[in-house]
């Protein structure tokens, strides 16, 4: 989703400026893809071979690399190595193929980085399995082990002893020509920097990031803040001169991102890595400050400068103005592990995430029990969740993708935030905030009916109103009803990148209980349409839904409408706030889709656009009053439940397999006995089969009911 976000900026950026783009990628499910955008889509493989033949018969006059990720950037080195550009005359736009070089070739990387002065961990690359184990045995175990030229930490971890060097090696050999041993530093905080530099070495930062986790989690697994939260401006600034000074001495032109490591205890750092292209750590920071980074960064590639880009959000600043946040970010990965039976659930510095969420906020505690709610998994806050936390409180030390639920019911449970922040790593400032959760928590259980104080001071700590039913023993509809009585409700926020320096007006909102007005109000005589995306990707939900709201969007324009478009996928082109419509980046959850739809009055919603998520609100839209445009609620609910399903199957005499539904497991195991195993248990409202099983006897029967 993230390279679709780049690369549809990429070529809208591409046609203002009057070239002709031809675009080669054969992901059918992509807004990249649709007719419309690029002159001429190919849909082949992002290879050397294909491309190639594309180039001999197009002779086109630039390349952009940097938009497609690790596969279009190692295509393009190829391409250059094989001599394909130079003899088609074609120039690469942007970074330069030897600052692109030098970035991913991880032996090249440090001795060029350590020449200039800068601190990289100690370290030396293998391309072979003797040089490795000779390698680490200079360093000293533990180490770091990368691989170059690879996507998302593929094939890393810290190696503790030669055996397990073996086999990693062998491993990551197979997939890459080389790979670095390095120190450890397993412990240091991760920060990263979005850094933007023009030919003119006009350079600026637009966001700053902080990992929760300690390095040694990718980040793309680790739950982070935006902007750092826990750094002095001495360490801030420090860092930010010194990613100048790296991404100047490389010469990048467009879009990076420079991460780095940093003692919590001294003042020493490491620069881990810098990626010369788009990522899914930009998509996150262009939605974050709402700096457009891919549509600058293409414009870049042409040869134009900041200082004479507009930001195309406010019109009142160049692109050369560092985007300034009266809020904050948090965003939290979204796993899949539960689908692969076995599969370890620990996570480390290789990625395993499938997506991730973006929640905005007024405080820490806000966005944080935000992003957990929009992770779907039936979560509705930090705390006060039903399921159980599938780790035990005694191994906080190893990180799963539960181990934020975890570490709440320890703070519960009397665990201090001195010994939390020793075991894991993570800096005492974030469990702090964590702790004051836990501690609101118990405080709305203990007041039974929170007054209006306590009831303010829980929504602005992120509290929902099904977290707050549960704690008090009442219902989601009675909480929602008393707080609007109360007018304990939240308000509409802007996203200016200028923190309201000077007046602006954008359509990229969100809402926070931090705040009594709303910046905006719904413009008069629009008749607007509730679109609601699909929030985090997953198995089975994924760009193909984004395109689906993209395209639905662009269609009630089309017929004179005003689309509104709530999703919390920072990932997406349908949280690009240059779409044309009014964005929330919001959760998506029946209480925030109430609250918007009170602010907006709509003339009806679009549930069938955002998958599996939007459907499953489609009797509390109903319930609600909610005007459901298409096919309408109880139909969508006849569909998704089985029982409604298959029962009208058998009333319109249409052959299905024999079916029961079961509310014990005497009845499934009598039904099983009469039909004969295998069968299939399959709950209702769910999404590419989750939690489906083939139980061929009494034993797997039982495991598919428990799950």
């Amino acid at each position: 989703g993230e390279f679709d976000y780049s690369g549809s900026q990429a070529i809208k950026a591409l046609k203002e400026e009057g070239v002709e783009v031809w675009l080669i990628n054969p992901n059918i499910a992509t807004i990249q893809t649709s007719p419309g955008l690029a002159d001429r889509i190919f849909l082949l493989p992002v290879e050397p071979d294909f491309v190639s033949r594309v180039i001999a018969q197009g002779k086109p006059d630039g390349i952009l690399l940097s938009f497609g990720g690790q596969t279009a950037l190692n295509c393009g080195l190829e391409l250059h190595r094989r001599g394909v550009l130079r003899r088609h005359r074609v120039r690469v736009l942007g970074s330069p193929v030897r600052a692109v070089e030098m970035t991913e070739d991880r032996q090249l990387f440090a001795t060029t980085l350590r020449r200039i002065g800068l601190e990289v961990p100690r370290s030396a690359a293998a391309r072979d399995l003797s040089s490795a184990l000779a390698i680490a045995r200079r360093i000293g175990y533990p180490v770091m082990m990368r691989t170059g030229f690879t996507l998302g930490g593929r094939g890393s971890g810290v190696v503790r002893n030669p055996a397990e060097l073996r086999q990693r090696a062998a491993e990551a050999f197979t997939t890459s020509p080389q790979i670095l041993i390095e120190e450890d530093l397993t412990g240091w905080k991760e920060v990263e920097y979005e850094v933007v530099r023009d030919a003119a070495d006009n350079c600026i930062t637009v966001c700053n990031m902080e990992n929760l986790d300690p390095l040694g989690i990718h980040t793309g697994e680790s739950i982070f803040v935006a902007p750092s939260q826990t750094l002095t401006d001495v360490e801030y600034f420090r860092l930010r001169d010194i990613a100048f000074k790296a991404i100047r001495h490389f010469g990048i032109v467009g879009e990076c991102n420079i991460q780095f490591a940093l003692d919590p205890l001294s003042d020493a750092y490491r620069i881990i890595e810098v990626n010369a292209r788009l990522s899914r750590s930009s998509a996150l920071a262009s939605k974050a400050t709402g700096y457009p980074l891919a549509r600058v960064a293409a414009k870049l590639a042409l040869g134009r400068l900041l200082p004479d880009l507009k930001n195309s959000m406010n019109d009142t600043t160049t692109a050369c103005f560092e985007p300034a946040l009266d809020y904050l970010v948090v965003k939290m990965p979204k796993w899949d592990l539960d689908k692969f039976q076995g599969a370890s659930h620990f996570i480390g510095s290789e990625m395993k995430s499938v997506g991730e969420v973006m929640a905005i906020g007024r405080t820490f505690e806000e966005a944080l029990q935000k992003g957990c709610r929009m992770l779907g998994d039936g979560i509705v806050g930090l705390v006060g969740n039903d399921f159980n936390i599938r780790q035990s409180l005694e191994d906080l030390s190893r990180p799963t993708p539960r181990r934020i639920f975890a570490l709440a019911e320890a703070l519960r449970r009397g665990r201090g935030v001195a010994e939390l922040a020793r075991r894991t790593g993570i800096d005492p400032w974030f469990l702090a905030k964590m702790a004051r959760i836990v501690a609101l928590r118990d405080e709305v259980a203990a007041s039974g009916a929170p007054a209006e104080a306590l009831l303010r001071r829980a929504k602005e700590a992120g509290f929902s109103d099904p977290q707050i039913a549960r704690l008090t023993g009442s219902t989601e509809e009675q909480v929602a009803a008393r707080r609007r009585r109360l007018g304990v409700v939240p308000a509409v926020k802007q996203i200016d990148t200028l923190a309201a320096e000077w007046p602006v007006r954008t359509n990229y909102l969100y809402m926070t209980y931090q705040g009594r007005e709303d910046d905006v109000a719904p413009r008069r005589g629009e008749e607007r349409v509730l679109i609601l995306g699909s929030g985090a990707y997953r198995i089975g939900s994924s760009v193909e839904f984004d395109w689906c709201c993209v395209s639905a969007a662009a269609a009630l324009r089309r017929l004179g409408y005003a689309p509104v478009v709530v999703n919390c996928n920072p990932e997406t082109v349908s949280t690009d706030y240059d779409m044309g419509h009014t964005l929330y980046f919001e959760e998506l959850t029946f209480e925030r889709i109430h609250d918007i739809w009170r602010k907006e009055k709509p003339l009806g919603i679009l549930l069938a656009f955002g998958g599996q998520v939007p459907n499953n609100h489609a009797l509390a839209c109903a319930r609600a009053g909610i005007r459901v445009f298409g096919t309408q609620p109880k139909d969508i609910d006849r569909a998704e439940d089985r029982h409604k399903f298959s029962t009208l199957l058998d009333e319109l005499g249409v052959a299905q397999p024999a079916w029961v539904e079961v509310t014990s497991r005497r009845e499934a195991r009598r039904f099983a006995a009469q039909v004969g195993y295998p069968v299939l248990v399959r709950p209702s409202y769910v999404l590419s089969g989750a939690a489906m099983r083939i139980a061929a006897d009494d034993r797997a029967l039982e495991a598919a009911l428990r799950s």
